[in-house]
């Protein structure tokens, strides 16, 4: 038998079922889009947790109070270790490699401009700030030496804040109050607005005052020594800089300056951020192709079931084709043929609706979230790979069954 013969009867067959065949092939249609629109979406999500880690700034470490452990109930909570004097001694040691340090301090609090309010992270900073974090202001000035020198109430709008507190984007030289909590706040001039940013966090929320201000104002961002704790100190490195050696620098005078035999603070530079979020979205993917891939499973073995039933079905025409000649190549060859027509044109289907999909769900929010979808061009290989294999071998079993059936029989069957 020619493979346009055994194609045309495959046809033909299929046609002659067709409620029956569009049942069979939806498992795999299903399973096949399923693997390219949840591989796309776990690439996606990769690609944007990465931009938004590099929207952070570029060639950054960042300096963190380490973990602590409470003797009495062994829970672990975040130390006071890290002050604005340890930044003013890394900007002291003149660290090779290094070309910025911005120390922060955050907390939460309701800013209020006439009948408009917010609330969202404050930050006390620097103003190397906007050099390390590459964030530059779209409107008036940043922080100056100034500011933090007299412990000026200025603040700097995030661009989203600016345009809740201000609708009508006359922020500039306005007066904002910064509610603390129960009595405690106090009315901030601003004196800039930054560019659109975005970010992990949606830097367009924050605002940013002089971390001196911060320690004369509010108690408890000082320690117990008197000195301003920070959350987080930001170092900007140069392009090539070996940051394992910058890592180390960090940590030997960090270490002599807290006379600890451990480190009470963790160094990460972004490259370590970007690994580990990519390891979890690589884990992500995985586990999404798996779900994908059960669903492919399944569809595959419905089109294995509908091949054998088809075969029961048809002994009879097994059994006149094999009495007028037909060879067992012949029986394989046109149920292993019916098995990949349903299949390949079910992952074709699933091809098209999953990349449709896919497509349609990028730059969309769902969940309050903006989705980033990435088709990956060796999904569709993979998923069109399988639902043939699936077909090959779901066919390949009623093939051989029905080469195995006595002719004599196969006419006698009604």
């Amino acid at each position: 038998m020619k493979i346009t013969d055994a194609f045309t009867i495959a046809i033909r067959a299929i046609l002659g079922n067709r409620l029956r065949s569009i049942l069979t092939t939806l498992g795999l249609v299903i399973g096949v889009m399923s693997v390219i629109v949840l591989i796309a979406v776990g690439q996606g999500a990769q690609v944007g947790v990465a931009s938004k880690i590099r929207g952070l700034g570029t060639d950054l470490m960042f300096v963190q109070p380490g973990q602590s452990n409470d003797r009495t109930t062994g829970a672990r909570a975040q130390a006071v270790s890290l002050t604005k004097s340890d930044s003013d001694a890394l900007v002291a040691a003149s660290i090779p490699g290094v070309i910025g340090i911005a120390p922060q301090i955050s907390f939460n609090a309701q800013l209020i401009a006439g009948s408009n309010n917010s609330r969202g992270p404050i930050i006390g900073t620097t103003p190397d700030y906007v050099t390390v974090r590459s964030s530059p202001v779209a409107e008036g000035d940043f922080i100056t030496d100034s500011d933090v020198e007299r412990r000026a109430l200025s603040v700097v709008l995030g661009s989203t804040l600016a345009t809740t507190l201000f609708p009508n984007g006359d922020a500039l030289g306005q007066q904002v109050r910064l509610a603390i909590g129960g009595p405690l706040g106090f009315n901030f001039r601003v004196i800039g607005v930054m560019a659109p940013r975005g970010g992990v966090t949606d830097q367009d929320l924050q605002a940013f005052v002089p971390v001196t201000t911060m320690q004369s104002r509010l108690p408890f961002t000082r320690n117990a020594s008197g000195e301003i704790s920070v959350s987080q100190i930001s170092i900007q490195t140069t392009p090539k800089a070996d940051q394992e050696a910058v890592k180390a620098d960090i940590t030997n005078l960090l270490v002599s300056r807290h006379a600890v035999a451990t480190p009470d603070f963790v160094v990460q530079s972004q490259n370590d951020l970007l690994g580990a979020a990519s390891e979890v979205s690589a884990t992500l993917s995985i586990l999404l192709g798996s779900v994908a891939g059960i669903s492919l499973l399944v569809g595959g073995i419905g089109v294995m079931n509908i091949m054998l039933v088809s075969v029961t079905e048809r002994t009879r025409e097994i059994g006149i084709r094999r009495a007028v000649g037909a060879q067992s190549r012949d029986i394989v060859m046109q149920f292993v043929t019916e098995a990949l027509a349903l299949s390949i044109g079910g992952g074709l289907l699933g091809i098209g609706l999953g990349v449709g999909i896919a497509m349609g769900l990028n730059g969309r929010q769902v969940a309050g979230q903006a989705m980033t979808t990435l088709i990956q061009p060796w999904s569709i290989i993979v998923a069109f790979a399988v639902a043939a294999g699936v077909g090959l071998a779901s066919g390949s079993y009623p093939a051989f069954r029905a080469t195995a059936i006595d002719p004599i029989v196969a006419l006698r069957n009604e």
